[in-house]
């Protein structure tokens, strides 16, 4: 007898499973995709701004780069090689496999980081600077590239958004970690900020050895899926998001092909606006917190986790409501102006007397912020079909949006503690540009699918043709139909 799902899927058009049930088919593949993904990232984002809580801890002062603009110039160098080899670090995933590019990135960046901890001078610390985001270039847009490529559009936004929380995961976490590791100072004759760097690339480089087994591939390729899952799976893609277009071929002329639609340019621009205000506060939360008066160096680590805490939360209820109205422009735009009225009270209210109201201030920018992104990401990853427009499309618009992190960097300098009114200026001023991008890439999708809803209505669809082409159109192909 067939079970009440087996029949329902069976009705949709998609091939029998004989020995699972859908349910429990997704929950396999989120235990092999989800949990190993978010260690991968939250050890990445976790490398790449412990230097806050380390510049608490001393860091400036040792290398002599208290004043000036130094320290910020050490932040802003990580994104060169970051922008830079995004699309090529998406090109390699695809062709060296998830596995081995991923863990092999992860090394690299983990040994670094132990090196960052050795440094004598502010030279020293720049070159690694350059060198772990060389390194880590490959782990966001590669990471949203695997999991875009496992589920449909309705379910992809919890997972999103929890695979994202993974930065919020390890900005609670980095300021725990640091006001302990804190403690180490004087062991070995190294101050407390050296041993963040050194304890956490560590444990990075001996995740990376078993994450080399863990980490999956694609649905096409893995061998935890047996043929009647993975026919399942690929038909399943293939209603929601069209031919994957798994074995086309992605060299230089077809990399340059993605950028002919004019989309993938505001994809990039809206995901932009949101890494200002992100690293922004990434980079410097433990900084501003400190200013608010509320004790030594460790108080202030420890003031730095729940705003944190309190963004994981928030956006895993925006991503359960996205995917629960099977919606996301509305889910961007909230977010959004929960963050700019927190740069508005940031602005205009001061003072230690008022220390709690700024603080809560804070709740609202990381809440805000690091919910809208993932729900961007996502709502742009998802709208892109077949394997060649999606690892170019994704890796384009982390690459490109990563370039707002040279300008975050330089936002808050410390001429301008402890009011830092330029810093909230410009975040609240990319906040706005985001929202706007938002708005003109819903008016770019809505009016491509009425055109081509008008174009399959006189005639000119020719299915037979989509059927062959659709996985090197991707999301060009006249049949595909835009999510809001």
């Amino acid at each position: 007898m067939k079970t009440e799902e087996q029949i329902q899927t069976s009705a949709a058009g998609l091939p029998p499973l004989t020995t699972t049930t859908e349910r429990k088919l997704m929950a396999k593949i989120d235990w092999h995709i989800v949990p190993c993904l978010c260690v991968l990232y939250l050890l990445a984002f976790l490398d790449r701004v412990n230097i806050s809580n380390a510049a608490v801890l001393g860091l400036q002062k040792d290398l002599d780069i208290v004043t000036g603009t130094k320290y910020n110039t050490a932040l802003t160098i990580f994104f060169v090689p970051y922008v830079l080899f995004e699309i090529p670090s998406n090109l390699l995933l695809k062709k060296l496999h998830p596995h081995v590019w991923l863990s092999l990135c992860m090394f690299g960046f983990g040994l670094v980081m132990i090196c960052q901890g050795l440094v004598s001078n502010w030279g020293g610390l720049v070159t690694t600077r350059w060198f772990l985001g060389m390194f880590e270039t490959g782990m966001f847009p590669g990471c949203f590239y695997l999991l875009s490529s496992w589920y449909k559009r309705s379910e992809a936004q919890k997972r999103f958004s929890f695979f994202f929380s993974s930065t919020t995961l390890a900005g609670a976490f980095g300021g725990l970690l640091a006001s302990g590791l804190g403690k180490m100072a004087g062991l070995r004759g190294y101050n407390g900020w050296r041993w963040v760097f050194i304890i956490e690339g560590v444990i990075t480089c001996v995740v990376s050895f078993a994450w080399y087994f863990v980490i999956p591939g694609f649905p096409e390729d893995v061998k935890w899926l047996n043929d009647d899952e993975r026919k399942y799976i690929k038909a399943k893609l293939a209603q929601d998001l069209g031919k994957a277009g798994h074995d086309a071929h992605i060299g230089f002329r077809e990399v340059l092909d993605v950028f002919k639609d004019y989309k993938i340019f505001i994809g990039g621009l809206m995901y932009f606006g949101q890494v200002v205000s992100a690293y922004g506060y990434a980079y410097f939360a433990p900084t501003i917190i400190n200013t608010y008066g509320y004790g030594g160096m460790l108080t202030t680590q420890l003031y730095s986790i729940p705003p944190w805490a309190a963004a994981f939360f928030f956006s895993m209820a925006i991503a359960v409501l996205s995917d629960k109205f099977k919606h996301r422009f509305a889910f961007t735009l909230i977010p959004m102006m929960i963050t700019i009225a927190g740069y508005g009270i940031l602005l205009n209210v001061h003072g230690v007397a008022h220390r709690n109201v700024q603080y809560g201030a804070l709740f609202m920018v990381t809440c805000g912020t690091y919910s809208a992104m993932p729900v961007i990401v996502c709502w742009f990853a998802m709208n892109l079909g077949g394997h060649r427009r999606r690892s170019v499309g994704t890796a384009w618009q982390v690459g490109f949006g990563n370039i707002g992190g040279f300008i975050s960097t330089y936002a808050f300098l410390a001429k301008d503690a402890p009011l830092f009114r330029n810093g909230y200026i410009i975040g609240l001023s990319f906040q706005c540009f985001s929202a706007a991008c938002c708005v003109l890439y819903l008016i770019a999708i809505w009016t491509a699918n009425k055109r081509r809803e008008r174009s399959m209505a006189h005639g000119n669809g020719q299915p037979s043709l989509l059927e062959e082409e659709e996985g090197l159109q991707g999301d060009l192909a006249v049949a595909y139909r835009y999510a809001y």
